[in-house]
């Protein structure tokens, strides 16, 4: 096992470096910071001399080496536009995103894995084939609109919910939680359900696709041949079996939350990553979304690797084949 995890370290290191030579890339040639820094008085000796200040004179190997040297550290610099560290505005925000891609992997987990088993083993039913109608409107439908109607229903003609903003938040510490306060859990339920629909759908047919194709295999027909009561078979053998490649798309889920958050925070002003990131683009402040695409590039290493060995504990067959190479 040990042999098994250092080779997806290592793979994971040459990632974290493709990813973070993609970022400082892209964003090299974003816009000019100096010009977003300094205002149109500025004279053009003082911009030349911010400009040497930050090592944008300097050569682009030089740069980058720079670059991913912070970013090791933990170094992550500061904000061109607000000179704030980089690595406090991202732990200001990170409990805003986390929080909201928790709760909305529980509702696409806590909905999706019993919608698809029940329109796995009620194929013909009619409820079953209104689910699969109805979560399939839901995947084809866009985020925000979703969140807009959800806005328009719960918040402006029902008043039920706020549509805006985290509400009330506990500070434990540096961490400002949503879930110890009324008006914070109220103010999270809108967000995360506009966040968990996409990843429902996702995960009642990923379910359900698994749970059939086990059903059709042999040893689930031997099964129910030997007088094995269906309860059993269903939910000890075929669901079992069935949800050992659901593991893979649970864990990718919730790096696809976090990483994709960004249209669901900007409809409701929710103050995550992803709209730290959306301003950042605005204002091109380039360390700031150079960082954030590394840290979300890291989350969903650190997924899969931690998917990777759970794979290696459940399933043999990747035990024998990594003990095989």
């Amino acid at each position: 096992m040990a042999a098994f995890i250092i080779k997806r370290l290592i793979q994971s290191i040459f990632v974290m470096l493709a990813v973070s030579l993609l970022a400082f890339a892209l964003f090299r040639f974003v816009g000019d910071p100096v010009a977003v820094m300094v205002g149109q008085e500025t004279s053009v000796e003082d911009q030349e001399r911010l400009r040497e200040q930050l090592g944008l004179n300097d050569p682009v190997v030089v740069q980058y080496t720079r670059f991913v040297g912070s970013l090791v550290r933990g170094d992550f610099g500061f904000s061109y536009r607000t000179r704030q560290p980089i690595g406090e505005m991202i732990l200001e925000r990170m409990p805003a995103t986390l929080e909201l891609g928790i709760v909305s992997l529980l509702i696409s987990l806590s909905v999706g894995i019993p919608a698809g088993i029940y329109t796995a083993l009620r194929n013909d039913g009619v409820l079953a084939n209104a689910i699969l109608v109805v979560t399939l409107v839901g995947v084809s439908i866009p985020t925000f609109v979703i969140g807009i109607f959800l806005i328009y229903l719960f918040g402006v003609q029902l008043g039920w919910l706020p549509t805006f903003g985290r509400g009330d938040v506990v500070e434990i510490g540096w961490w400002k939680t949503n879930f110890l306060s009324l008006g914070g859990l109220r103010a999270l339920i809108l967000p995360a359900i506009t966040l968990g629909v996409y990843q429902l759908t996702l995960t009642m047919r990923m379910v359900r696709s698994e749970m059939q194709d086990v059903m059709n295999t042999d040893f689930i027909k031997f099964a129910i041949a030997r007088g094995i009561d269906y309860r059993t078979v269903h939910y000890r053998h075929a669901l079992r079996n069935s949800m050992v490649p659901v593991i893979t798309i649970i864990g990718l889920q919730f790096g696809g939350i976090i990483a994709f958050s960004i249209v669901t925070e900007s409809v409701f002003q929710w103050p995550g990553m992803g709209l730290l990131f959306l301003d950042s683009i605005r204002y091109v402040d380039i360390p700031v979304m150079s960082v954030y695409l590394v840290i979300i590039a890291l989350i969903f290493v650190i997924i899969n690797l931690t998917v990777d060995i759970l794979y290696f504990i459940i399933d043999p067959r990747v035990r024998l084949k990594a003990e095989g190479s």
